[in-house]
């Protein structure tokens, strides 16, 4: 510890409540973002059940946030409205979403001027309740207001006749926390007043959205399934990684020690055909307001909340080429301060240590995402199977992207075969082993694989071929080098008999 003379002098730098709490409140928050910032709160405080509501008839507006957690008593509603109610460095358990102890306060100051937090521990009957209110502030003291009995009730008297005015009600909700703001100032002091009504509308379109992929996974829960309505709305969860679906797939996914918890990142390529179905509205793969490439990029979750999504982050850049593109991140909230996760939850910048893991996953991921892009003219064929003898080319999903192959219930091929003998039906065989192989190489979707799973070509096929190349001077070891090779197979995993062949055993 530092040692300072106590001959010193010191002076009172105590700053101004009102500079400082219009400064702190801009932490980067959008309207969503100070809603989400408060349901934190709420699903630490084990809610799950929430209500957001905005009386526009009031003047100014009014926004009302009440969840069924288990509340704060007067004490505890008084430490919670201090700036900050706790350090950043304290030891948190898994599902708590809080971190610097400012969230509730600067995220409510970002939006309005005037708030106030009533509550109740649960089970208790009797409320209490303060407010911080800029205007007490001038004074250049930090006055907390602590509410009468009168003005409590009449702001829940406020509250449940907005609440039980609108359609959707939760069943069974007991509010145990309410918090108010009044007044939403960037609506109220810049528009118009015939506009703000409409404006704020959408934006509540906005906040749904917003608020449906950040909490989908608390939404998805099997027991204690968090509900939300907006006004008169009940949010549905939207997950990103639309997992149930047969044909998004998945990348290998990589863990390591972070700190004093763990990162896990997985990177997922969604279908080809979902850039059709997203230009036709269909809404599985993107929300209702956000385009593909919008969305693509990576997600990080934060004890399962959604802190981060869309964009790399300054990786990469964002590309059409890259939109089928997600990477998915998951970390423990005793590790989000390497992150450097800001009060608003909207930032992280990825340390030094973690970038070249990120980076070369990433480059794998674009890879396969750019494979997968290029390749959305090919049709899937996912007709019955007495319809898919139209085509030429069938399509076929393998790990490393869909696969092209030549078709043999085509009717011209079919007819073909019929009329060639054995020998001639096993080198039409092998030329068409031959030209799929060739095909998906140039796509860079051709993956070698064992004799005994590829089913395009029987072993008794394949050593007439390479009896009759041999019989053409052909030298085993060019076919073991060229030939094998281009059929796409591994030369270990070839039958024993073949393998003599090659080696000139008669």
């Amino acid at each position: 510890m530092t040692q300072y003379s106590t001959e010193g002098n010191f002076e009172d730098v105590t700053p101004n409540p009102e500079y400082l709490i219009k400064s702190i409140s801009e932490q980067g928050y959008s309207f969503e973002a100070a809603i989400a910032d408060l349901i934190d709160n709420s699903i630490s405080a084990g809610a799950d059940k929430i209500e957001i509501l905005i009386d526009t008839e009031s003047e100014p507006f009014k926004l009302f946030l009440a969840d069924n957690g288990c509340g704060m008593n007067e004490s505890q509603l008084k430490d919670c409205m201090k700036f900050p109610s706790q350090s950043p460095d304290n030891s948190r358990l898994d599902d708590d979403l809080g971190r610097f102890g400012l969230g509730m306060k600067t995220a409510s100051f970002s939006q309005t001027r005037k708030f106030t937090t009533i509550s109740r521990s649960k089970g208790e009957v009797q409320f209490s309740a303060r407010t911080w209110d800029l205007e007490l502030l001038k004074n250049n003291e930090w006055n907390l207001l602590i509410n009468s009995s009168q003005d409590i009730a009449s702001t829940l008297e406020q509250y449940s006749n907005v609440s039980h005015s609108r359609i959707n009600e939760l069943p069974d909700f007991d509010a145990n926390t309410i918090i108010v703001w009044e007044g939403l100032y960037k609506f109220e002091q810049y528009l118009e007043e015939k506009n703000r009504e409409n404006v704020l509308y959408k934006e509540i379109d906005t906040i749904s959205e917003h608020l449906s992929l950040v909490f989908h996974r608390f939404m998805e829960k099997q027991d204690k399934k968090l509900q939300i309505r907006i006004n008169n709305q009940l949010l549905k969860p939207f997950n990103p990684f639309p997992i149930k679906e047969n044909d998004f797939r998945s990348l290998e996914f990589r863990k390591r020690k972070f700190g004093d918890d763990s990162i896990k990142i997985e990177g997922f390529i969604l279908p080809s055909r979902s850039i059709q179905e997203n230009k036709q509205g269909l809404s599985i793969w993107t929300t209702k307001n956000r385009s593909l490439m919008d969305m693509e990029g990576i997600y990080i979750y934060r004890a399962n909340r959604l802190i981060f999504f869309g964009g790399w982050n300054g990786l990469i850049k964002k590309a059409p080429r890259l939109q089928l593109a997600r990477l998915q991140v998951e970390i423990g909230n005793n590790a989000d301060h390497l992150l450097h996760l800001n009060v608003a939850k909207s930032q992280v910048i990825i340390p030094h240590e973690l970038k070249n893991a990120f980076q070369g996953y990433i480059n794998a991921l674009k890879r396969e995402a750019e494979k997968e892009f290029y390749n959305r003219g090919i049709r899937q064929f996912n007709e019955p199977k007495e319809r898919t003898n139209t085509h030429l080319f069938e399509r076929k999903i393998s790990s490393k992207g869909p696969v092209l192959e030549i078709n043999k219930e085509f009717e011209l091929i079919k007819s073909l075969f019929c009329d060639l003998d054995k020998q001639q039906s096993a080198k039409l065989n092998m030329l068409f082993s031959m030209v799929n192989t060739r095909i998906n190489k140039i796509r860079k979707t051709q993956e070698s694989q064992d004799f005994t799973v590829a089913a395009s070509l029987s072993e008794e096929e394949l050593i007439i071929n390479i009896k009759d190349l041999i019989a053409r001077d052909v030298a085993p070891e060019v076919i073991k080098k060229f030939i094998i090779p281009e059929l796409g197979f591994n030369l270990d995993s070839l039958p024993v008999s073949v393998l003599e062949l090659l080696q000139g055993v008669k």
